[in-house]
């Protein structure tokens, strides 16, 4: 997949992303945003270990996001199974350098239809931290709906954590 945004190109992962994914994945303020699959300190073989599950996907459901010529994020669904074939949880990240300038709200508003589309999907969720309200900010400038807070659902550094929970839900089952 390759999708060309104003302000940044989302597009599959590759190897050759290694050095940049190094360099902003390993930091702790992108850290504390996101849910334990997400490791600080990002090292060498967690960057290992995320080639090797993007190598063994029958088909991506996780892409980068390129600005300035350098992977600096990532973006992507982790799909339903079961009962909820028609859910995904959504989620994203971008480097710190790069916060704040409308990056991922476009990234965003572009990846969701193809995310639905491809996917045959519904609705995406996604949790966030009750700390974060740039991201919420985000989710509903693309649609999302803002649907109910899960108390004292998460524990993130240290700290027991409401999570708010935002959806996307598109058209209904035929």
């Amino acid at each position: 997949m390759k999708i060309e945004c104003a302000k940044c190109v989302v597009r599959d992962w590759a190897r050759s992303d290694k050095g940049a994914l190094l360099r902003f994945a390993n930091n702790r303020n992108v850290w504390r945003n996101l849910t334990h699959r997400f490791p600080h300190p990002y090292t060498e073989a967690d960057a290992e270990r995320w080639f090797s599950f993007l190598e063994s996907m029958a088909e991506p459901t996780h892409w980068a996001i390129e600005v300035d010529g350098y992977a600096a994020g990532g973006i992507g669904v982790t799909l339903g199974e079961g009962t909820y074939i028609k859910s995904a949880e959504f989620g994203y990240w971008l480097g710190e350098p790069y916060w704040g300038r409308g990056i991922m709200t476009e990234a965003v508003r572009l990846v969701v239809p193809h995310v639905m589309s491809r996917f045959d999907l519904i609705r995406l969720e996604s949790p966030v931290f009750e700390w974060n309200p740039a991201s919420m900010r985000v989710l509903e400038q693309c649609g999302f709906v803002r649907e109910g807070v899960s108390r004292a659902s998460g524990l993130k550094d240290g700290q027991v954590i409401d999570q708010v929970i935002y959806a996307f839900v598109g058209r209904t089952a035929s």
